[in-house]
């Protein structure tokens, strides 16, 4: 993945700085306002940072405001030799690292086993156990505005944070810090309290990973904002009406499903349909309320349950031209609320 700049990463004038740092090292501390001021226009990139890292959506805001926390303890050791945005970075990304120790990474199932062509094969259990990747709200990171241009985007791809997960901690922090928010080899180093060369090193190695897990720009064949409304309109409502015939003619021929947290995912139009159509597709039973993940269009997932419709998880679209190349259903209910929607819906 080539280097991008960060959306909204927050510019800092000197004017800006210069009387936190000084303020600092005079041993005079901000007050909360002041802080706030300072460090809360990098809180969507933070996040965005954290969720790279870690792959969830609920252990980023965490992290993030556990940065927010140790920076405001450490505030006093703050001496200006840096910006604060690379200070805050530094403080995430030491976290973030601290958090991973041990850690299993979160995968996709198409991370951990073949796919099925034959929408007839028993479908495994939900395996609960594994830290399953999740989606994340492009609210959260300013991706929310269509005017936002693609290539501010594809940092945060569900395929290129899928693929971050298969390199090392270190790794990851490196090629995040370096190819994605575009700092300096010697900003890092400082930020992992390693060496330049070292930082290199990683670089290659992660960079050389992930050319081995293959292509990661899902947006190279992406239509344009009008174009994916209307894909996702025909979508749901083909879903919702358990339209057979319009949904198949929404699928490219290659077109991959997966649900985690259940294992079996499908490959091809016929398998991906018939599994729908023979197991899912019911009139009346599905509600879906448009939103967006990881600057792709998605949709908000409830399922029927007597007089009203119970929070079911998030449905993530990956397009390619005019069709869907893969449909990305996360069968988790916490998810909703985290995408700021109510667990439950009456209609």
């Amino acid at each position: 993945m080539g280097s991008a700049t960060e959306p909204h990463a927050a510019a800092e004038p000197a004017a800006a700085i210069r009387p936190f740092s000084t303020a600092a090292a005079a041993g005079a501390l901000p007050s909360e306002r002041e802080f706030a001021t300072l460090t809360e226009r990098f809180r969507p990139e933070l996040l965005a940072h954290c969720y790279r890292m870690l792959g969830s959506v609920h252990d980023a805001e965490d992290l993030v405001q556990e940065t927010y926390l140790r920076a405001w303890r450490g505030i006093g050791g703050f001496e200006g030799r840096s910006s604060v945005r690379h200070w805050l970075y530094k403080i995430a990304t030491m976290a973030c690292l601290t958090a991973l120790d041990g850690r299993a990474r979160r995968p996709l199932p198409s991370g951990l086993g073949a796919p099925e062509d034959d929408h007839r094969v028993a479908v495994a259990a939900r395996e609960e156990s594994v830290p399953w990747l999740q989606p994340a709200p492009d609210a959260w990171f300013g991706l929310d505005d269509p005017a936002t241009i693609v290539a501010d985007r594809t940092g945060v791809r569900l395929a290129f944070i899928a693929a971050l997960q298969l390199l090392p901690a270190r790794q990851r922090a490196v090629l995040t810090l370096r190819d994605v928010l575009a700092f300096r080899t010697t900003e890092v180093a400082a930020m992992l309290d390693t060496t330049p060369t070292a930082v290199d090193s990683a670089l290659r190695r992660a960079r050389s990973r992930l050319a081995q897990a293959g292509p990661v720009e899902a947006d190279l064949g992406e239509p344009d904002e009008l174009i994916q409304r209307q894909l996702l309109d025909s979508y749901v409502d083909a879903f919702t009406r358990a339209d057979h015939a319009a949904l198949l003619d929404l699928l490219r021929a290659d077109v991959e499903m997966e649900m985690p947290p259940i294992p079996t995912w499908f490959t091809g139009r016929e398998a991906v349909h018939g599994f729908l159509s023979a197991r899912i597709l019911r009139p009346g039973q599905w509600l879906f309320l448009p939103t967006r993940a990881n600057g792709q269009p998605a949709a908000v997932l409830y399922q029927r349950m007597g007089d009203h419709y119970q929070a079911y998880g998030i449905q993530v679209l990956t397009l390619i031209g005019t069709r869907i190349a893969r449909i990305t259903s996360f069968n988790d209910p916490s998810l909703v609320a985290a995408f700021g929607f109510a667990s439950r819906h009456v209609r």
